[in-house]
């Protein structure tokens, strides 16, 4: 199921990618300059080519953030309930002891350990 959801919201973004290429920019004919031989400009006419880009490059952008939402929620390792500890959990050493408060003092002094002559 994971992997199907990856492929999915992978192709997802290529052809958002794709979508995002073919809009024009305000300065410019943009790649559907190179489109209009194909004869899409005289179906949907310039103005209408240019609204539909635009929509799809918001479906898809949608549609890639939900699927990579849903993909976090589906991967395999997340199903595990005998340990609920995450891998960095796991991993972390055993912590010293914590220091006594200030305000308390020590049983017996300390005495520095003198060199060895």
């Amino acid at each position: 199921m994971h992997v199907f959801i990856v492929i999915v919201g992978l192709l997802a973004s290529i052809l958002l990618i794709g979508v995002i290429l073919l809009q024009s920019p305000k300065s410019g004919s943009g790649l559907t300059g190179g489109i209009a031989s194909l004869g899409t400009v005289q179906t949907l006419g310039v103005r209408r080519t240019g609204d539909f880009l635009s929509k799809m490059t918001a479906i898809l952008a949608a549609a890639v953030m939900i699927i990579c939402f849903i993909a976090e929620f589906t991967l395999p390792g997340r199903l595990l309930k005998n340990n609920p500890e995450s891998v960095m959990q796991q991993n972390i050493p055993a912590l010293p002891p914590a220091p006594a408060p200030a305000g308390t003092v020590p049983s017996a002094p300390t005495l520095p350990a003198l060199p060895a002559k």
